[in-house]
């Protein structure tokens, strides 16, 4: 459990900078390409839809998961604050009450990167739509 206690907080805030840097590095290759789309030209319609999609899978698994992961962490942040209350000979209220908002503090980081990218995954996926339409238009 002490081991659990000390390194938490650091595997669960690894992973969530983890999927943030996923999320930065992917957003930032789809404005580049969105950007430059609207001059290319694709093979077929098909060809558009993959090009046009591509990484925006990965920026929705990052934002369905990320308050999974901080949820993860908030709960065994509980159980270690009970673990530690069953422990101690005496204990206060407020230890109690400074162990349960430390565990909430991962739930808030997997929020605080989820709904961003929830943000991004969006106005991608409009982007997405309007070339697609662009491109129906130009090639009927």
């Amino acid at each position: 459990m002490q081991f659990l206690k000390e390194y938490l907080d650091l595997a669960v805030f690894a992973v969530l900078f983890f999927m943030s840097f996923l999320v930065l590095m992917f957003s930032i290759e789809r404005f580049i390409f969105f950007a430059k789309a609207k001059n290319m030209e694709f093979k077929d319609e098909k060809h558009a839809q993959v090009m046009l999609s591509k990484n925006l899978t990965c920026l929705y698994i990052v934002y369905q998961n990320a308050p999974y992961v901080g949820l993860l962490g908030t709960v065994c942040g509980i159980m270690i604050t009970f673990y530690d209350i069953a422990n101690s000979v005496d204990f206060s209220v407020n230890e109690i009450i400074i162990g349960l908002s430390l565990a909430l503090k991962a739930t808030a980081l997997g929020l605080l990167v989820a709904i961003p990218t929830l943000i991004l995954y969006n106005i991608f996926l409009r982007k997405v739509e309007v070339l697609q339409s662009n491109l129906r238009l130009k090639n009927a």
